[in-house]
């Protein structure tokens, strides 16, 4: 088997605002331990803000990649030869695919504040998922990796 030279590597990293906000909820939580003296205070503001960028930061981390003649995203890793035609999904037809065009036995990969995604239907007759859905911030790159690599 040929190893494809296909490749994508993306990660889905949470906005900036997001680590913010992580700080705030540190501060907040931080402020809640004043009256307990400065100690604490320092403590629960690195603790809160810690447990809160761990939050975001584990959150944001999810990768969508198109390596080796697979696509891996998330835990899923499958062949692009189960794979159909890539259609890259507009802001507005990724959020329609996100909520009312959705069906329950498909693999999404998505995060709302990514507003672009790639939409591939499993050609595999084995299997029940009817197909993928991908948020990218890079579709033209992700389809055109997963057409290199199905050759």
């Amino acid at each position: 088997m040929q190893l494809s030279t296909a490749h994508h590597d993306e990660r889905l990293t949470a906005p900036r605002s997001w680590w913010g906000i992580a700080v705030l909820t540190g501060l907040a939580g931080a402020l809640m331990l004043l009256p307990l003296g400065t100690l604490p205070l320092l403590a629960g503001l690195v603790g809160g803000t810690a447990l809160a960028g761990l939050v975001v930061s584990s959150y944001g981390s999810a990768r969508v990649r198109v390596v080796n003649g697979a696509l891996a995203a998330g835990d899923a890793r499958i062949p692009v030869s189960a794979l159909g035609e890539p259609e890259i999904l507009d802001a507005e037809e990724a959020r329609a695919w996100r909520t009312y065009k959705a069906d329950p036995r498909a693999f999404m990969l998505m995060r709302s504040y990514v507003p672009t995604a790639v939409r591939i239907e499993v050609t595999d007759p084995a299997d029940p998922t009817p197909y993928v859905y991908l948020s990218t911030r890079e579709p033209q790159a992700l389809v055109s990796a997963l057409r290199a690599a199905r050759g």
